[in-house]
């Protein structure tokens, strides 16, 4: 008699979690990626989880060139790539090559490097202070869970960025696409807007000037190129003179109703004077 074979599904492996999703892992040898469970379970976009997978060695590190890849727009890139930066997985070195010249060198850590200021070495003990001569009064008694009050920030110094400047400064991406500012860099580029807005500079006129004939392709930060012909901007053009104000209209008092400018009624030049009236003009 053959024996009976049982078409019910295997059971789960011992230690398997008896409910969620259970993985089926493959042992790879090759064409596979490590990446950190710290970073694989980043909470917050999954495009920032994503971006970070991508990024093979040698590729360029560009919003176009991701764009390109990946079915989301710019602007989820490049919020990508600055919480990346912010959080330490992504690096930007400037380094001067053979031949000399500064380039930009990105590197991409599989684990943040702790910065050295977080882990300092412990300090030597200080020597003991000379008592005082008498004794110091007793510190005000505090009530046992009582919040220390914190100093209150000065709101004038970081003051808020100029609203006109913010809007300008955004809208420079809708004419070139290559012009994508953090926060950061538009606070640091907004007095300089607000002071060239104050000295009569239009608006168009700053847009214009920022946008006209940027290098091809860009091989600085666009904040620095913007820095730097913001400082080239030139002033306003003078006003030119307004032309003096014309005479009214006035109807002539000799009869014949003629209608000539003159600052005050009266007759025109073709009918005579009348007696104690000079003519008008």
């Amino acid at each position: 008699m053959a024996e009976r074979q049982s078409n019910a599904p295997l059971r789960a492996p011992a230690g398997a979690p008896t409910s969620g999703v259970i993985h089926v892992r493959t042992r790879l040898a090759g064409d596979f990626t490590v990446i950190a469970n710290a970073l694989l379970q980043r909470r917050g976009s999954a495009v920032t989880v994503g971006v970070a997978g991508y990024i093979p060695d040698g590729a360029p590190v560009r919003i176009d060139a991701l764009c390109e890849h990946f079915t989301e727009g710019e602007i989820l890139i490049s919020r990508a790539l600055r919480e990346l930066e912010a959080d330490g997985y992504l690096e930007r070195r400037r380094e001067r090559g053979p031949s000399g010249r500064l380039r930009t060198r990105t590197f991409f850590h599989d684990v943040p490097p702790v910065p050295s200021g977080d882990d300092p070495e412990p300090s030597p003990p200080r020597e003991p202070a000379p008592e005082p001569d008498h004794e110091p009064a007793p510190a005000p008694a505090m009530e046992t869970g009582a919040a220390q009050p914190e100093p209150a920030a000065d709101p004038a110094a970081h003051p808020a960025p100029d609203p006109r400047a913010a809007v300008i400064l955004a809208s420079l991406r809708i004419v070139d696409r290559r012009l994508i500012l953090s926060r950061r860099e538009a606070d640091q580029l907004a007095p300089a807007v607000t002071q060239r807005l104050d000295h009569g500079v239009g608006p168009e006129d700053i847009t214009t000037h920022l946008t006209t004939r940027l290098p091809e392709p860009l091989r600085a930060r666009p904040a620095r190129i913007l820095a730097y012909r913001l400082r080239e901007l030139p002033p306003p053009l003078p006003d030119r003179p307004t032309a003096p104000a014309a005479l009214p209209w006035q109807t002539c008092d000799g009869g014949c109703e003629r209608a000539f400018r003159a600052a005050e009624p009266g007759r025109c030049r073709d009918c005579p004077p009348a007696a104690g009236l000079a003519t008008a003009c």
